[in-house]
């Protein structure tokens, strides 16, 4: 029962994260500078020469790959623009919920009451 239970809380998890990414766009920035749109190019090879060395190199070289992947990740941000579409407080109280719930059902594999 409990992992039925795991099981229903991670799909509450996901509806959750569903219903709240559907009001974020996330876009990327067009600059006429040559040097602004480095950023975009950049994050795509360091976050696959990161990966890369998470997963074919060996065991003491693997703390290295983090080093590409955190930059990738920075440079996908500084590349990239959010735009938040308003959603209501009904909306935003339910998918809350829903995410709270899952997760502690996944965690814990019991209802959360």
């Amino acid at each position: 029962m409990g992992f039925l239970l795991r099981i229903f809380g991670f799909g509450l998890l996901i509806l959750g994260i569903y219903l709240v990414g559907q009001n974020i766009i996330f876009t990327t920035n067009v600059y006429p500078y040559w040097w602004r749109g480095i950023a975009a190019d950049t994050s795509i090879l360091a976050l696959t020469i990161g990966v890369m060395i998470l997963i074919f190199f060996p065991r003491g070289m693997k703390e290295l790959g983090w080093i590409p992947v955190v930059l990738g990740i920075i440079l996908v941000f500084m590349s990239s623009r959010a735009i938040l579409n308003p959603m209501s407080l009904w909306q935003f109280f339910l998918s809350l919920m829903l995410m709270l719930g899952g997760y502690k059902m996944f965690i814990t594999g019991r209802l959360p009451v």
